[in-house]
């Protein structure tokens, strides 16, 4: 895992903040023990506002729009909601076709958002445990609808997810967040938890492996998050 930017770093509290905004004098505070000057982060509150990272108002900056749609996955990625599964699955085939790299990119990055994995080119399914209905926008590029493979869920997960692979890297990301001790090693830690929760694919218990990290590591994130909205507020407060 690399140190993290003044950029990554304002990013991670700022998403970690509800509301997502913060004045700049509290930024100020906020970054310095993670190392980051108050000349470097407003040189860098200057470039993520021009790259529409950040808005501001007055000394005030918040997230833009495309962010805080981040945010709301990654609020999402720590408590998903999810429901008895009964053994059917979603199923999303593309019908759309003339479409360019980056359009078929875009897409999967979508269905991968969704939690949906690729069985085979054009074809995506997910156990319907999750309790969200897939989005109306999809039917212009594609057929979605419910189904009950003749496989083996236990077989068609294998083939759908890593599951040993991403267990390893979240058993490894919690011993990294126990062991990291400067505030900097703490957050670049729980960065790369955000991440790795976000591939989470949310099965049911009853597909999933013995010992399955997900929930501890979402835990471990949990309690990071209420330290920094604590740290925030303590600011706040004194300033």
């Amino acid at each position: 895992m690399r140190p993290l930017s003044a950029r990554s770093v304002v990013l991670s509290l700022l998403l970690g903040a509800h509301p997502a905004e913060l004045p700049v004098k509290d930024l100020v505070r906020l970054v310095e023990p993670f190392g980051v000057g108050g000349s470097t982060l407003r040189a860098a509150l200057s470039r993520m506002v021009t790259a529409g990272d950040l808005r501001r108002t007055d000394a005030v900056y918040r997230l833009s729009d495309r962010l805080l749609a981040r945010q709301r996955r990654q609020d999402e990625a720590l408590r998903p909601g999810t429901r008895a599964w009964g053994g059917d699955w979603e199923m999303v085939v593309i019908t759309a076709t003339g479409r360019g790299p980056a359009e078929r990119a875009a897409l999967r990055a979508r269905l991968t958002a969704l939690r949906l994995a690729e069985l085979r080119e054009g074809v995506w399914l997910r156990p319907a445990n999750l309790d969200r209905a897939l989005p109306d926008t999809l039917s212009s590029v594609a057929l979605t609808c419910s189904a009950r493979p003749d496989e083996p869920p236990h077989d068609l997960v294998a083939r759908l997810w890593p599951l040993d692979t991403w267990a390893a890297t979240a058993r490894t990301l919690l011993a990294r967040t126990a062991a990291a001790r400067t505030p900097a090693d703490r957050l670049t830690a729980y960065a790369a938890a955000v991440r790795q929760l976000l591939t989470d694919p949310v099965l049911p218990p009853e597909l999933l492996p013995a010992d399955w990290p997900g929930e501890a590591l979402r835990t471990a994130y949990a309690g990071y998050q209420r330290e920094l909205a604590a740290s925030v507020g303590r600011r706040e407060r004194a300033a």
